[in-house]
């Protein structure tokens, strides 16, 4: 029952986006959840922020060392050390789990990995930045992209810290829905869970008001066309420019509050 059930959904979900143009919480194909965040959350951290954008949500902390606490890289062809490192966590509790939690797995690995090249290139270098940086995101709760939010999480938190990051980064996961026979086809923004497990593709874009930083993209479909690379690409651009303004927003008004203290 529960295969057929699955399969039933799977169809009437994709036809009431194909044929309506309506998703599963009510939105429209281009519309973004709701988006709140907080910097300077926690007052023992050099830097701290909440991020939640529908019911996805990312508590993202940022530590400041010396180069003492630089990462020690010791690989086969690469030796050296690594002044920033992003660590993910993505706890049971976090979906609704009770399961015991046994430290990071793949999936951990790949969307910390994510996170961590979108804002890499961000950090500034050489005397502008002497220092170490650790950001640390923990999930609190996720129906969505989570990595995504652990960038705009880290975004904040990072400015929250006082890095000079050369621009601020946002990232959005973009979903695809797509009928052979008809040749009909949606791009979702911000798609949620089930959308990912139901639709035909997972995009996450990241980047800053300029251009990508990083991205990743997981397809159920043998390929896509030119004309729907590029609505994907031009969509997750919207989305991630709605997102950046939530986040410039943010910093703004943790300045205005600084510096009348002050």
């Amino acid at each position: 029952v529960a295969r057929y059930f699955h399969d039933v959904q799977k169809k009437a979900v994709r036809n009431l986006i194909l044929d309506e143009g309506m998703r599963l919480d009510g939105r429209k194909t281009d519309e973004i959840r709701s988006i709140w965040c907080e910097v300077d959350y926690l007052p023992a951290t050099h830097g701290s922020a909440v991020f939640t954008r529908g019911e996805t949500q990312s508590l993202t902390t940022v530590t400041l060392g010396t180069k003492l606490d630089e990462k020690v890289v010791d690989q086969v062809l690469v030796q050296g050390t690594e002044k920033f490192v992003l660590h993910y966590n993505f706890p049971p509790f976090s979906t609704g789990d009770a399961r015991p939690y046994r430290g990071v797995g793949r999936r951990e690995i790949g969307h910390g990995n994510l996170a961590f090249r979108a804002l890499k290139g961000m950090i500034p270098e050489g005397e502008e930045n002497p220092y170490a940086i650790r950001v640390v995101s923990d999930i609190l709760e996720s129906n969505g992209s989570s990595s995504m939010a652990t960038v705009c999480a880290g975004t904040l938190a990072l400015m929250d810290a006082g890095v000079k990051m050369k621009k601020p980064v946002s990232g959005i996961a973009m979903g695809l829905i797509t009928d052979k026979e008809s040749g009909k086809f949606a791009v979702l923004s911000d798609i949620l869970g089930d959308e990912d497990h139901l639709g035909d593709m997972d995009f996450k874009v990241t980047g800053t008001v300029d251009g990508i930083t990083a991205c990743q993209m997981d397809i159920k479909v043998k390929g896509l066309s030119y004309e729907i690379l590029v609505n994907a690409l031009k969509q997750a651009r919207d989305g991630r420019l709605h997102i950046l303004e939530k986040i410039v927003e943010t910093i703004a008004a943790l300045l205005k509050i600084r510096f009348s203290k002050k």
